[in-house]
């Protein structure tokens, strides 16, 4: 450690969660056996802080309570105190996560457990004030309480302690269907989640409102298997009500987390990589089915904030940026008249002020967060010379912090929403921007044995990769090989299927656990199965079978993403809303992937006519791949296929039937229609 005052063991750490932590008064340990054998070899609890650098509570508790000298003489005379950032070590989040809310009903962070020296949880909950109020206990009164606990009554805490890990266990058990699924599931499962809509703001329930992508994804698969025009508007409804809210950030683009009220208005104001790439997904998926123009707009914003703001020079995706900023929640972001009339003057200020909600009364602590809740004809190239002024006006303010962890999950997920809007807009800057995030993946985060390793920070790897890594990095794989044709990506893809399969499935119940085969030994070993804010890498490794199992003509996955769905079938019949990326592979599962492939110049207009037409439209269950002659021996679907008379041309499968290969764009996309 550092002689210098207040500087503790986190100092040494590359999160810049547990770095801001690295000068409390607390003595806190990073998660590892030095913390443990330290409370064994004094029998002294753990008390547990988990939390992330967006986090806006997390500041609170910290700044109230970390960083108070009284209180960190309490929390250091009494415990061994153990600082996690959740998004390094998403595996003790989640399994202490589960234990909270057996144990409060509720969860959240920052998350607060006490553990005993063994590692299992006796106690928790989320934040805790300095003092008591609103009938939540003082921090340092529960200090006090759970340490005479402990100390008083060992045989207590250690029965709870029990009764709590087998509790765990049980909750880490799944138990499969007894039947098949069908598509009387999938309906099932859309009319389930239909039922919980908002359809005055979209989105859905009433507050907080989380963005839900993936459910909104299941309804536009319902309307391209049925036709149900009220399911593509309800995902349109959404869209637009987000797009126009003040959880969408009108100058500088991108989403935040998630909205405080039912209308999307009052954001928390922190940016995380994974909803962005999670929602410039689906406006491409909803641009590509209706074709309007304001869809587009609004994947190109999220991109453009992406390149600007959360891009590593090196190509890697940043992790977050925090809702706070000289210590005031969402100052960065809220504006006043008078700032907006000093900048654009009076005539062209009123203008932008009744557009975008901008009153003396104001809408968020006295101050106006940007939205456009009645819409008004305007010059839009003046309103976009009006927001590029303020724009640049903001970008003079002190910025919220950047968490500049690259992870392989998210990294993943953004890769695909790279490569999906190449596709769709045909923008080489997205194809760039994916490619450059994939190598530096494949060139800085893997093992020399090929593991994935789970974080980047500053020079660093770190951490065996979790099962949601592989599955969101295959999936971007395979993202950007259909984007460039590039047979690498489809090779990295597969070595990292390979390695999936051999660290994480479980040959006797099916479904991949969290942890591979040699991560360290936690109190549970679960399979992760919910589809939260991030797709679970279950569902994700589903897909993943499918679509690379088609690819390579791998019936052995296929089979494998059977028994995953099978496995969590009773929760897709039971609480689909928790399942929506779980329900997406069902789908694809249950109509069969249609196997395109393109054969030709990739910058040729015979050959860009052909691809326009698998492109142009989103068609969730088309595998794509090509290139031109000779092709790849690494994909199989390219085998024994060729131009006809020097044009490009298709060939199309579905169900282990071919049609006769075309290459005119016309007769392709009757083909697809069928």
């Amino acid at each position: 450690m550092d002689d210098r005052r207040d500087t503790n063991r986190l100092v040494h750490e590359t999160s810049p969660y547990l770095l801001q932590h690295a000068h409390n008064p607390v003595a806190w340990f990073p998660w590892g056996e030095e913390a443990f054998e330290k409370a064994r070899d004094e029998d002294k609890p753990i008390f547990l802080s988990v939390g992330y650098a967006a986090c806006h509570w997390c500041h609170v508790m910290a700044h109230e309570s970390f960083e108070d000298e009284d209180i960190a003489q309490i929390m250091n005379a009494h415990f061994v105190n153990v600082k996690v950032d959740r998004e390094e070590r998403p595996d003790v989040d989640e399994i202490y996560m589960n234990a909270v809310q057996v144990m409060t009903g509720s969860g959240g962070w920052p998350m607060s457990v006490f553990l005993t020296p063994q590692g299992v949880p006796f106690y928790g909950g989320t934040y805790f004030p300095p003092e008591s109020r609103h009938n939540i206990p003082g921090f340092p009164q529960v200090l006090e309480s759970v340490a005479r606990h402990y100390r008083e009554k060992g045989e207590n805490v250690a029965d709870v302690a029990n009764r709590l890990q087998e509790h765990l266990r049980a909750m880490a058990h799944i138990d499969a269907l007894a039947d098949d699924l069908t598509e009387a599931d999938f309906d099932g499962a859309f009319q389930k989640i239909r039922s919980n809509f908002d359809f005055q703001n979209g989105g859905f329930g009433t507050q907080p409102k989380f963005p839900n992508s993936m459910n909104l994804d299941v309804f536009l698969r319902a309307y391209l298997r049925t036709g149900d025009i009220e399911a593509r508007a309800m995902v349109k409804l959404t869209l637009e009500k987000m797009a126009r809210g003040g959880i969408y950030d009108q100058l500088g683009g991108g989403f935040h987390r998630y909205s405080v009220d039912s209308r999307w208005l009052v954001p928390h104001f922190e940016k995380m990589l994974y909803d962005n790439a999670l929602l410039a997904q689906l406006y491409t998926q909803t641009y590509q089915v209706t074709r309007q123009p304001f869809f587009a707009r609004i994947v190109r914003s999220i991109l453009d904030y992406t390149r600007r703001e959360m891009t590593a020079p090196e190509g890697g995706f940043y992790s977050t940026q925090d809702a706070d900023s000289e210590g005031e929640e969402g100052k960065f972001f809220v504006w006043t008249p008078q700032e907006v009339v000093d900048l654009l003057g009076e005539e062209e200020g009123a203008i932008f002020c009744r557009y975008f909600d901008v009153t003396e009364r104001g809408n968020f602590e006295g101050k106006n967060i940007l939205n456009i809740p009645r819409i008004y004809k305007v010059d839009e190239d003046a309103m976009a010379r009006r927001c590029a002024i303020l724009f640049e006006a903001r970008e003079e303010r002190v910025k919220p912090g950047r968490d500049e962890k690259i992870q392989v999950s998210w990294n993943g997920m953004m890769i695909s929403a790279f490569a999906q809007a190449y596709r769709a807009f045909g923008d080489s800057v997205y194809l760039d921007s994916a490619s450059d995030a994939a190598q530096f993946i494949l060139e800085n985060m893997c093992t020399n044995r090929g593991l994935l390793l789970h974080t980047y920070k500053d020079g660093r790897a770190r951490f065996n990769a979790y099962q949601d890594d592989y599955a969101c990095l295959i999936v971007g794989l395979v993202d950007l090989y259909e984007a460039s044709f590039e047979p690498s990506y489809l090779i990295a893809a597969r070595d990292f299927m390979e390695v999936m399969i051999d660290q994480f499935w479980d040959d006797e119940d099916g479904g991949f656990f969290y942890t591979g085969r040699d991560h360290e030994e936690l109190i549970v070993r679960s399979k992760n199965p919910f589809d939260n804010a991030t797709p679970s890498g279950n569902s994700t490794g589903a897909m993943a079978l499918l679509r690379l199992g088609t690819l390579l003509e791998r019936r052995d996955w296929r089979d494998m993403a059977a028994r995953i769905l099978h496995l969590f079938g009773r929760h897709i019949r039971e609480v689909p809303s928790g399942f929506g990326n779980m329900i997406c592979a069902l789908d694809l599962y249950l109509q069969g992937a249609v196997e395109v492939a393109v054969l030709g110049d990739r910058d040729s207009a015979d050959t860009v006519a052909l691809l326009d037409v698998v492109n142009n439209t989103w068609r969730p269950n088309v595998v794509l791949c090509g290139g031109s002659d000779p092709v790849s021996d690494a994909i199989p679907l390219l085998k024994n296929r060729g131009m006809i008379d020097g044009r490009a041309t298709a060939y199309v499968c579905r169900n282990f039937v071919c049609s006769e290969p075309v290459t005119d764009a016309e007769a392709l996309e009757k083909l697809l229609d069928e």
